[in-house]
């Protein structure tokens, strides 16, 4: 019923059901949003301004994550 009413096909979203998303690629997410956001701002500097921002954003990780 929901499929229908959403028009979606019932395979991939069975297929979806049975593989969620998983914790490490919530993480990677958040902290590909958060170099995002920083280099938005500014896009002249590197990685390791990057990183700083990201961090100081609540995703903190290794700078060879941000490179």
């Amino acid at each position: 019923m929901t499929c229908r009413v959403l028009k979606l096909a019932r395979q991939p979203y069975y297929r979806w059901r049975a593989n969620p998303i998983t914790d490490a690629e919530v993480i990677e997410a958040y902290r590909a949003n958060a170099l995002f956001d920083a280099h938005k701002d500014d896009p002249e500097f590197g990685y390791r301004y990057l990183v700083e921002e990201a961090s100081d954003a609540g995703e903190p990780m290794a700078q060879r994550t941000g490179w």
